[in-house]
């Protein structure tokens, strides 16, 4: 499996502490870290501080890294994952009734606005999935993972993430229909 993960030759760098490597996996990885943190925790801040979390256990852990045990993406998937769903859980232990504010894509331009308000409709609707649902839509239809990748990252079948996701599908179209039933 070495041979087919991509990323294999980088960590054996970085575990020998390249510096050069380090900088080219984390410019190569952090947009999808982050873009994961920031959809599963709907807030930028905490999604640059569970980036650099992961980061640092992948500098821990390059050392030791064993290759054909797992993709590395799909162990720093899981990673993130993890990092987000412990944050998450420390949250509902505060109880905040807040959402956090959505991000400020374009205030000048209308058609900007229009579609940020979409996408923020389309967030929030996915936040309100069930945990494993959001997480199975967020990794193949956001992250762009392969059902197999996404189904290792969330350590389960594939057949039970095809599960989860037609689920998850089912449950964003109800939403919707709804919504437009309630806005029209």
């Amino acid at each position: 499996m070495s041979d087919q993960d991509p990323d294999t030759r980088l960590i054996e760098r970085v575990g020998r502490g390249e510096p050069a490597a380090t900088r080219l996996l984390v410019s190569a990885k952090l947009p999808r870290v982050l873009g994961l943190a920031t959809r599963m925790l709907r807030d930028a801040s905490e999604a640059e501080d569970v980036a650099q979390e992961a980061f640092v256990r992948v500098w821990r852990t390059a050392g030791a890294w064993q290759p054909g045990r797992a993709r590395f993406d799909t162990w720093l998937h899981t990673v993130v994952l993890n990092l987000c769903r412990d944050r998450l859980r420390r949250r509902r232990e505060v109880a905040s009734d807040s959402l956090p504010e959505a991000i400020d894509p374009a205030p000048d331009a209308e058609a900007g606005l229009i579609e940020a308000e979409r996408g923020g409709a389309v967030m929030k609707a996915i936040a309100a999935l069930p945990e494993r649902q959001r997480e199975a839509i967020l990794l193949v239809h956001y992250q762009d993972c392969s059902a197999t990748a996404a189904a290792s990252a969330l350590e389960i079948s594939v057949e039970a993430l095809e599960s989860l996701l037609a689920r998850g599908r089912r449950a964003l179209r109800t939403q919707f229909v709804q919504s437009q039933e309630a806005d029209a």
